[in-house]
């Protein structure tokens, strides 16, 4: 199969390292993968890809039989230009606008991806038909040994939706030392939990990735997160207050981190993600081609 890849992000965000892991994963498996970044971001840099030209894709995409697009300015483009089927993946957990200008572009793709059941639920509420929409959890890499370490991680962010002021005051409410975290990917190795508070959130990629190195996430009961983490048995969901983090954190336990990365080796793989989108082209190639979609 040959598929188009459309990111236009800034940032190397978890959709940024899906669309990526995507991307790798078809070539593995013998897939003709194309992707196309925003021109200078870090994506672009990390696939050595070529930048997103708009007025290009309609041609472009000719050559291919998908486009796949990440976010939601890529889903703009695909709406205008793709001249085959789109598939639009959906990571946010926020309603979907109810303008007449959303509703057509929404009523443009062949399939959506939504990254939870979550967030799959927020595109019925929008009128999209349930047999457009499959669920595909994100994917991640497993480290071949668990983390070894002490440190109390929290996603260094100045996003105001995300809480990283929230668990910092919790920690110091619990007496603990907190340690923000610029990269997750070189600190999860040397840490014993995770505090990843959110407001809203699609799923959580870094709590996936947190998981897979088998340590104790502490993670808010919002949005997809429930899907990823069983309070009590793979980790610790907690409501968005100063009192609940700070009582989460005597609750730490390796026990919960070894079930965790447990529950990433049976459900949230990169093969498994791959394969699933897989079969959401496939239903989105026959639905353009019986004209059903």
């Amino acid at each position: 199969m040959r598929i188009l890849h459309l990111d236009s992000g800034r940032e190397m965000r978890g959709g940024q390292w899906q669309a990526l892991r995507l991307h790798r994963a078809l070539l593995k498996l013998g897939h003709e993968s194309t992707l196309l970044a925003r021109e200078g971001s870090p994506l672009m840099a990390m696939a050595n890809c070529q930048p997103i030209r708009p007025l290009r894709l309609a041609h472009l995409s000719r050559s291919f039989d998908i486009i796949h697009a990440h976010d939601a300015r890529s889903h703009t483009l695909g709406a205008l230009f793709a001249r085959v089927p789109l598939v639009v993946s959906r990571r946010v957990a926020f309603p979907v606008k109810t303008s007449a200008l959303s509703r057509w572009k929404y009523s443009q793709p062949a399939r959506f991806l939504a990254v939870s059941r979550f967030a799959a639920t927020q595109l019925t509420r929008a009128g999209v038909k349930p047999d457009r929409i499959a669920v595909v959890y994100d994917g991640v890499e497993i480290p071949d040994t668990p983390a070894q370490g002490d440190k109390i991680l929290t996603p260094y962010t100045l996003d105001p939706a995300k809480g990283m002021a929230l668990a910092e005051a919790a920690a110091s409410q619990a007496g603990v030392a907190i340690h923000r975290s610029t990269n997750l990917t070189a600190d999860l190795p040397h840490a014993r939990a995770l505090v990843y508070l959110s407001r809203s959130e699609g799923l959580g990629s870094g709590i996936l990735l947190a998981m897979a190195h088998g340590i104790t996430v502490i993670a808010s009961n919002t949005g997809g997160i429930p899907e990823l983490i069983e309070d009590g048995v793979s980790g610790i969901t907690v409501e968005n207050n100063i009192e609940a983090v700070a009582a989460a954190f005597a609750r730490i336990d390796p026990t919960l981190g070894q079930n965790a990365r447990q529950t990433v080796l049976q459900k949230f793989t990169v093969d498994r993600m791959a394969q699933a989108t897989l079969e959401a082209y496939g239903h989105a190639a026959t639905a353009a081609l019986l004209g059903t979609s």
